[in-house]
């Protein structure tokens, strides 16, 4: 099942993709209206979406603009140096314990929306990752082989990162959470759809159809299950958390000369089975 968040005629709304269509599920009586709610309300709420896609009005996919697939999470956690060669690139060692920070509901934007370079920055970077999307609430202590039982899908991310911003200081908090630099979609695609994990798929990233990120989800050194158990050692993940799970070798800064994303580019991040990610670039108003 493939999921999404948009906006038609003034409206947020939560649907299904159906070949070049989307079928409008929040229009439903008795349904969750959000993605959010669906994951929340369980195996009734995902039984409730399956039994409406019949019934539900449906628009073509161009008449829509793409929202972030849960526009308002309850905790975006995102892991830095998850790539060997990424942590190589910028002079790192590869880390024994993953890079955790987290980013806010205010970054993020959808497929197609534009991502802002900011005034008082030209640094803004590219970065192609996964998102795992939790779908119940993580007991503290799960087990790795537990894991990925509660990770209900998954989708695309870009971690636009505001460079000189990141390294200010020594928390690299305030360079991931410009408002509109996480491109985050376009679909969110249920777990089973994917191999375990979501391994062995290819993710890439293009800027103006030129290849700057190729690489392996099976390369990241704390893959999904192993991610979810060190977390829940220490919070508690929720239904609707989503893990933003490292970027690959190739990001505009480790080039020589750094490459920084600019008004009018076309970033475009893609992951084999999840989605195409395409986000034009424009500098902040």
């Amino acid at each position: 099942m493939r999921l999404l968040t948009f906006r038609h005629e003034g409206g947020e709304k939560f649907g299904c993709l159906d070949g070049d269509e989307v079928v409008d599920i929040s229009g439903v009586s008795g349904v969750p209206s959000s993605l959010l709610e669906m994951l929340r309300a369980g195996d009734d709420g995902r039984a409730a979406v399956a039994g409406a896609l019949s019934a539900a009005p449906r628009f073509p996919l161009g008449d829509i603009d793409f929202l972030p697939v849960i526009p308002r999470p309850g905790k975006i956690v995102c892991l830095g140096l998850n790539y060997a060669e990424h942590a190589a690139e910028g002079g790192r060692e590869k880390p024994d314990y993953p890079n955790f920070f987290m980013r806010s509901a205010t970054s993020l934007i959808g497929h197609r929306a534009d991502m802002i370079r900011p005034r008082i920055s030209e640094q803004l970077d590219f970065e192609a990752e996964l998102a795992a999307i939790i779908g119940r609430r993580v007991p503290r202590h799960t087990s790795k082989a537990d894991a990925l039982s509660f990770v209900a899908g998954y989708s695309c991310f870009n971690d636009g990162s505001v460079r000189d911003y990141q390294r200010r200081t020594p928390q690299w908090t305030i360079g991931k959470n410009f408002d509109a630099t996480g491109p985050f979609g376009p679909f969110f695609v249920s777990a089973d759809e994917l191999p375990a994990g979501a391994a062995g798929l290819k993710i890439e990233s293009r800027l103006n159809g030129s290849v700057m990120q190729s690489a392996n989800t099976q390369d990241m050194i704390f893959p999904v299950d192993e991610t979810i158990m060190l977390l829940s050692q220490c919070m508690t993940l929720e239904a609707g958390d989503v893990l933003v799970m490292g970027t690959p070798a190739g990001v505009g800064f480790a080039r020589t000369p750094p490459l920084w994303m600019k008004n009018g580019d076309t970033i475009e991040v893609e992951i084999e089975g999840v989605g195409l990610l395409s986000n034009p670039v424009m500098d902040e108003a």
